[in-house]
């Protein structure tokens, strides 16, 4: 076979530094592939692998001849710093596939999220790319990374295109990777870019960065309205980042790719402008619990109710039980809550089987003293079970192969509450429709998610209709709440006094 050699690999955690750190369970549970098995898994109906390493294969088969030689794809839920150790043992992973490789290959794609963080290093992305280019030299590397990125200094200069989502829910991962494989091929067809790189003193709530309507939708479309009136201009991406990542990298960033550096500059300055503008408006806006169980009850509209502290998507441990306590308490009927991770209690739940009338004890193995994983039991009756096999359906997992291990509903009263084993947030329908719940029949619906469950859960609710409640957790839109140790101060919307540029 003809055509270009490219190096495909990657390395995709978001990293909350407040949650426990992530070791190799975390990965090999979710998606970890080596050589040969990366192209088989892109190139299947249902992937492990998010989308962006299936659009960029799926881009070069159709361009022609290529010649993939892959090394590691790495992949994990949201979750606390990756243990040093094991990063270690990755990391001579891609090494001795990329020394193997030197003076063989032409380019390189790496699949990257941008919001990694091991628990000995703040930039591992960037430390990713810088060993690539000391092995492989100055050759074509292109990276596609999560709008949640971190953006340091080293990303940036390291890459040829920096590609990042521009949808949140991330609705276009296929889209971003195949973007990556027509920049590679421009550059690879001699075409030569440069990057300019803005960073703002905002560091947004995760809920003020949705892109269907508000201030950072707005940023985004306008530097896709201007990218199409200039040719030079070959991909711009804003960066919300992610703030638990607590790093030195926080903050939104702009980063424009371009044949010509002064369109670059112009064209990155101008966003950063219109982000700054919007300052204000980067605010997290909580319904308080009380007032979501008097709307739980009274609505006369189903509703969804976002557990936004409590999201695995972004580090959460899925297990808070703020809002089951408090509708429980409250008499809701007709509500469907998902999902709730905690292995004792699914494993305990599939094992009982289908009609078996049990007492439920959450958070069991918990520590007592854990500020969030308070215990709750209640009577329950196991109403289903399942092997946590399933395929995506709508949103960010819409067909990918998802194994949550034991998973069972249990009826609480007037709720129906889904237990699993596995971890991920509740961002797609099938995580409740597999269990043979009807969400269109429902008064109400709890997602333990921030945001992609707007993706997934968009045939039942609007967004009007989504009430995003404020309770305590790991992933608390309200920054003020966090002992934050390397966030650079001072940043909005924590600190009045931030000023830029």
């Amino acid at each position: 076979m003809a055509g270009p050699r490219i190096v495909l690999l990657g390395f995709s955690i978001e990293c909350n530094r407040f949650a426990p750190p992530a070791g190799r369970a975390e990965f090999t549970g979710r998606c970890y592939l080596e050589g040969e098995a990366i192209l088989a898994d892109a190139r299947s109906a249902a992937p492990r692998a998010l989308a962006e390493m299936p659009g960029f294969v799926a881009d070069m088969d159709a361009a022609g001849p290529w010649q993939p030689v892959p090394i590691l794809l790495a992949m994990a839920e949201p979750n606390g710093p990756v243990e040093a150790p094991f990063f270690a043992e990755m990391m001579a992973i891609w090494r001795a596939g990329l020394v193997a490789a030197k003076g063989q290959v032409d380019a390189v794609y790496c699949v990257m999220h941008g919001a990694g963080l091991t628990t000995e290093d703040l930039d591992p992305e960037g430390t990713i790319q810088a060993m690539i280019r000391d092995i492989l030299g100055d050759i074509p590397l292109v990276c596609s990374y999560d709008l949640h990125a971190n953006v340091s200094d080293r990303m940036v200069a390291t890459t040829d295109a920096f590609v990042g989502y521009r949808t949140n829910p991330h609705m276009d991962m296929r889209e971003c990777g195949a973007e990556s494989a027509q920049l590679l091929r421009r550059l690879l067809a001699g075409e030569r870019f440069t990057r300019a790189f803005r960073r703002l003193p905002i560091v947004a709530p995760t809920v003020s960065m949705l892109t269907a309507q508000g201030p950072y939708a707005e940023v985004i479309n306008l530097g896709q309205e201007l990218a199409t009136r200039d040719d030079r201009i070959a991909n711009v991406s804003v960066m919300g980042g992610f703030a638990y990542g607590d790093t030195p990298f926080n903050g939104m960033a702009v980063i424009v790719t371009a044949t010509d550096a002064t369109a670059a500059e112009n064209l990155a300055e101008t966003l950063a402008g219109a982000a700054w503008g919007r300052r204000a408006r980067f605010v997290a806006h909580l319904t308080p619990l009380d007032e979501a169980v008097r709307r739980a009850k009274d609505s006369t509209v189903p509703l969804a109710f976002a557990d936004v502290a409590d999201n695995p998507g972004g580090g959460g441990r899925g297990n808070t039980t703020w809002i089951l306590d408090a509708f429980h308490k409250a008499g809701v009927q007709g509500a469907l809550i998902g999902m709730m991770l905690d292995a004792p209690l699914a494993i305990e739940a599939h094992d009982l089987g289908i009609g078996t009338r049990f007492t439920a004890r959450f958070n069991r193995d918990m520590a007592a003293d854990d500020p969030f994983s308070r215990r709750f039991e209640a009577e329950a009756v196991v109403r289903a079970v399942s092997d946590g096999n399933v395929t995506g359906r709508r949103g960010i997992y819409a067909g990918t192969a998802m194994t949550m291990g034991r998973m069972a509903c249990l009826q609480i009263g007037g709720l129906s509450v889904v237990v699993a084993e596995g971890r991920a947030q509740c961002a797609d329908p099938v995580f409740f429709e597999h269990l043979g719940l009807d969400i269109g029949a429902a008064r109400c619906v709890v997602v333990k998610s921030r945001g992609h469950f707007r993706g997934g859960f968009d045939e039942f609710f609007d967004h009007d209709r989504i009430v995003e409640v404020d309770c305590p957790g790991l992933t608390s839109p309200i920054l003020s709440r966090f002992d934050w140790q390397h966030l650079p101060r001072p940043v909005l919307p924590i600190d009045a006094e931030a000023r830029w540029p």
